[in-house]
């Protein structure tokens, strides 16, 4: 199955490097440029078989935002999409709004046990998620794909899907940039990731 993947515009927040999570935190001026120019790529990629794909999008107002732009700049009718709460970013628990540097500050033990094994680490708070845990409500999304979709989601998404579907080391998926000015080709049958 064919998914193009698009990751949310910047926010504020992606820029001073702050853990994002679940927070729905808009998106800044760089963000909302982004979108629109992803959406004018999109639209040569797909060309006249853009009606042969569903459009979702993780319920945050960030990733609703996005699709909405990207649609726009199709020609297409912005609102003309759905969501999915599957596709919602990790929950990064209690670390939701600081970033790596100001927790190193209080809670360095925890931070060093976040890198030495990032995948699995669950941050403090009662609904916190590792990859991992992401990772199962990302595939019970992939797996129900049953028609080309373009996709607009978070970078912790992404990383899950990678993972599964490239197979990539979980430690390699846990790292990396996942840039918000590119889209993603997923080729789920034969198990192929392409940047464009």
């Amino acid at each position: 199955m064919l998914i193009y993947v698009i990751r949310h515009g910047q926010t504020d927040w992606n820029a001073e490097r702050r853990l994002q999570g679940q927070k729905d935190i808009p998106m800044n001026a760089t963000g909302l440029e982004q979108a629109r120019q992803n959406g004018v790529a999109l639209a040569e990629i797909l060309g006249d078989t853009v009606d042969e794909f569903d459009f979702v999008a993780s319920p945050l107002q960030r990733t609703r935002a996005t699709m909405e732009i990207m649609r726009t700049a199709m020609g297409l009718p912005p609102l003309a999409y759905r969501t999915d709460p599957r596709l919602v970013e990790i929950s990064f628990g209690d670390w939701e709004g600081s970033t790596i540097k100001e927790l190193k500050a209080t809670q360095r033990e925890r931070v060093a046990e976040r890198n030495a094994s990032k995948w699995d680490f669950i941050p403090p708070g009662d609904d916190a998620e590792s990859y991992e845990i992401l990772s199962w409500r990302t595939g019970s999304w992939l797996n129900s794909v049953d028609r080309p979709t373009v996709c607009v989601t978070h970078g912790g998404v992404i990383r899950t899907l990678f993972q599964t579907i490239a197979d990539l080391p979980k430690s390699s998926a846990a790292e990396g940039a996942i840039p918000q000015d590119r889209i993603i080709r997923i080729e789920t049958t034969e198990r192929t990731i392409a940047w464009l």
